[in-house]
């Protein structure tokens, strides 16, 4: 109404309030018509297997090659990111100093039997392959046989110390093929993948380093699909993420478990949370407080998995999926968890295909999107990413080498 009492009019002699919800219903129309027109946001799948892999381009970077281990496997590097540990599978465990400029091997600690000019049998040597060290740096738990050498990190370091010193203990269970590992945020239990016996063993280290190594260290397993392998343990603590690369022999599908990680620690039988497929032959998990990151490496595929939504409804935790390069295993987060680094293995020689890392950037909101790919040597297989944002260290295990690649100038 204007001041006088009368309907103020448009500039058409209608009404304004008329004329204003005329506008109002003809935009909402025009809105409803446009929403049925929008095509509806696809649901990422999860992929089949595939050798199809993704084009992008070449990066800049030029990663550092050192030659050491005849078969490198896991590497761990210490929270102040001075030294690398990288497993030899050959028997031994390298150590490399991240200080200076380029990394270089500042020790190796062998394991590797040698004939005995005594006519004694000698002693079975250590195949290590996964790696993890404590959150105080003080231990460094490797994967081997039906669970875990413990080594003490000063005595792997010291310049005078012997095989007899490095060993702290020996976690053992009854199952076979220990391949990768991981350490309870507070440092209390170990968790090993065991892949010839389709299961998680639970270990409790405190009580093992406080009573001497028995076999009641074993707390128990969690069963799981065939040939579990990967694992990682979300930034909380509450819970760990493990793949196993099938669910039944002679199929290729796999799937990724969330585990209640205190339920472990205390029934390990009864702390599966949820499973859910996770493409061919997932091999490697990481994990930040939003998003669980798996490489599908029979799919040529990185999957994103919404964390909250493996607990709450884990049939629509698939969150997004890209293809990257020939048969992907390890994986690490940099750029504080922006960015993805994958080693894409080509481990079965797939023709016309080799092996690289790729760089895909993971936003918080939107899809992944691949950046490109950096020059690796033959068959890369795990690696480790320094807290202090400088050096990616990845164990190619075909070509008997280490590698270093400087974080940033990644994408």
């Amino acid at each position: 109404m204007s001041r006088e009492g009368r309907p103020k009019r448009s500039l058409h002699g209608l009404p304004l309030r008329a004329l204003l919800g005329a506008l109002a219903l003809a935009s909402t129309v025009a809105g409803a018509a446009r929403a049925q027109a929008a095509p509806a946001p696809t649901a990422p799948v999860v992929p089949g297997c595939s050798t199809a892999v993704a084009p992008a381009p070449q990066l800049a970077a030029e990663p550092d090659f050192i030659d050491g281990p005849l078969s490198p496997f896991g590497v761990a590097i210490t929270a102040n990111s001075k030294t690398a540990f990288v497993a030899d599978s050959a028997g031994a465990i390298y150590l490399y100093s991240l200080g200076s400029s380029k990394p270089a091997t500042e020790k190796v600690d062998a394991f590797r039997v040698r004939p005995s000019s005594s006519g004694v049998p000698p002693l079975p040597g250590v195949s290590p392959t996964g790696l993890a060290l404590t959150p105080n740096d003080r231990y460094l738990v490797a994967a081997w046989q039906g669970g875990a050498e413990v080594f003490e990190v000063g005595h792997l370091e010291g310049s005078r110390s012997g095989l007899s010193s490095w060993v702290t203990g020996t976690l053992r269970s009854s199952g076979e093929g220990a391949i990768e590992v991981a350490v309870s945020p507070d440092g209390g239990y170990v968790f090993v993948s065991l892949e010839d016996s389709n299961e998680l063993a639970v270990f409790n280290l405190t009580k093992a380093l406080r009573d001497g190594f028995r076999s009641s260290d074993l707390v128990g397993t969690v069963p799981l699909g065939t040939a579990p392998v990967g694992i990682a343990t979300a930034p909380d603590g509450r819970y760990l993420y493990v793949t196993s690369e099938a669910t039944a022999q002679n199929q290729d599908e796999g799937t990724l478990t969330t585990i209640n990680l205190r339920r472990a620690e205390l029934a390990p039988s009864h702390a599966i949370v949820s499973t859910v497929e996770a493409g061919c032959s997932p091999v490697r998990v990481a994990a930040t407080s939003t998003f669980v990151y798996v490489t599908a490496r029979g799919s040529d595929a990185l999957l994103r998995f919404n964390a909250s939504d493996l607990v709450r409804r884990p049939a629509r935790a698939l969150n997004g999926v890209v293809t990257v390069g020939e048969a992907p295993v390890g994986l690490a987060l940099v750029h504080h968890d922006r960015t993805l680094v994958l080693s894409d293995s080509d481990r079965f020689a797939v023709a016309g295909q080799g092996a690289s890392l790729a760089v895909v950037t993971t936003p918080s909101h939107g899809q992944m999107v691949l950046r490109g790919y950096i020059r690796a040597d033959s068959f890369p297989r795990d690696m480790a990413a320094s807290r202090n944002g400088k050096w990616l260290v990845v164990s190619n295990f075909g070509s008997s080498q280490v590698e270093a690649v400087k974080i940033q100038g990644l994408p």
